[in-house]
């Protein structure tokens, strides 16, 4: 298989909230065709317009042949669009009528364009798939699209580290991660213990604490910020620069995390999937020997980020009823192991993770554990700007030693007037 050696396939935040501020969803569709709401098992036919991202979009192409294999009369036109253009590709499709039959939609995006995606056949079956990747497609109480592959957080640390620090195993707790990040900063000779997140994106890494801790960002009606949850979980999280334990001023750029962590200077990290190639790429293939993937460590539970893409039909397909069977296909748990090997992405549905592929894999297990629990930000337009709010109230916490209780007032306001849309 290939691993990513970047987060491409991932609309992160940053990537996205210039774009994003100040769009709300997008305009309802002029009356189109029918919408399908049923399909059967006969071959699809026809031509199905497809657009798709990243590395998703250039490796869909020869991949779909095996579908076409079996639909002989059906072609399937792919587009590759870079992710810094697809927000306004969208758009633009969408008010012009324009719109693919299929597109790969990144999980933040379901809100803003979710009233020109058709609503999911019944014959497409979703309840196999990780609860928190499900979660991201709901929209306006119906099935909106179907989870494709997905993305979430756990923690990576350096085992011949650990053993020098005279841990044989990976701490499970709150207070055991604390206690070995100590531990390897002042036995094992590391500069710092863990890298905890800062930057862009950093309100949304450090979520694995304040959701483990009990913490909700919404309540449904509104943000819920300056809860006591969410405080327990940015105290913890502030504790690792009070102590020294981790770098207030790390460096954020490319290459930096794998490059402490390859280096032993910084032997902890909690990260996606995607930093496994990025290891084996700068430390070499011996280098998956020194060190291991665990679940989060649990407070009241262990709950990471969950993220990824979902495939949709647009209301204003022209051939949705075969666009739908070819995401049935993308959906089934065969093809989607097979789509790990080509790109190396997760699989959404669980049943997938029994292939040899992912299930003999000792540091991909973890991943796969860690979903079962993995939580997504809420569907809603006013997530990114909030969560650039946060961003900012973690620098407080991190540069500034604020006091957490009056940072999420802060916070609490803040999201308050953006509003939860």
């Amino acid at each position: 298989m290939k691993f990513k050696t970047v987060a491409g396939g991932i609309a992160t935040l940053a990537a996205v909230s210039l774009i994003l501020t100040g769009c709300g969803r997008a305009d309802e569709s002029a009356a189109g065709p029918a919408e399908v709401t049923t399909i059967d098992d006969s071959p699809a036919t026809g031509t199905i317009s497809v657009w798709a991202m990243g590395a998703e979009g250039e490796a869909l192409p020869a991949f779909v042949e095996k579908f076409q294999e079996a639909n002989p009369d059906v072609k399937i036109d792919v587009t590759a669009i870079p992710w810094d253009a697809a927000h306004n590709k969208f758009q633009t499709a969408i008010a012009g009528g324009n719109t693919p039959d299929v597109a790969m939609v990144g999980s933040t995006w379901m809100a803003d364009f979710g009233d020109a995606f058709a609503t999911v056949p019944a014959e497409i079956a979703t309840d196999g798939f990780f609860p928190g990747a499900l979660s991201t497609t709901e929209f306006d109480d119906r099935a909106a699209g179907v989870p494709w592959y997905v993305d979430t957080r756990v923690l990576y640390y350096r085992t011949d580290l650990a053993q020098q620090a005279g841990w044989t195993q990976a701490p499970t707790t709150w207070d055991e991660l604390q206690q070995l990040a100590a531990d390897m900063k002042d036995k094992a000779g590391a500069e710092y213990g863990i890298r905890m997140p800062g930057g862009n994106d950093s309100f949304q890494g450090a979520m694995w604490m304040p959701w483990s801790a009990g913490a909700e960002l919404t309540d449904g009606d509104a943000w819920t910020l300056d809860t006591p949850e969410m405080t327990t979980g940015l105290e913890y999280y502030k504790s690792f620069f009070d102590t020294g334990l981790a770098d207030a001023n790390a460096d954020i750029s490319a290459g930096a995390t794998e490059a402490e962590f390859v280096a032993g200077t910084t032997p902890m990290v909690v990260e996606g999937p995607f930093l496994r190639g990025q290891l084996e790429l700068l430390g070499g293939p011996d280098f998956a020997s020194k060190y291991a993937t665990a679940v989060l460590p649990a407070d009241t539970g262990s709950v990471s980020f969950s993220g990824g893409a979902n495939l949709v039909v647009f209301n204003q397909s022209k051939n949705a009823e075969s666009a739908w069977k070819l995401v049935r296909w993308l959906s089934e748990p065969e093809t989607q192991a097979a789509f790990y090997e080509t790109t190396g992405d997760l699989p959404a549905l669980q049943a997938a993770w029994d292939a040899p592929a992912l299930a003999d894999d000792a540091s991909l297990t973890t991943f796969g554990e860690q979903l079962q629990t993995a939580k997504a930000p809420p569907v809603t337009t006013s997530w990114v700007q909030v969560a650039a709010k946060g961003d900012q109230a973690l620098e407080q916490l991190r540069r500034g030693g604020a006091d957490v209780p009056a940072v999420l007032q802060k916070l609490q306001a803040d999201a308050d007037a953006i509003g939860l849309e």
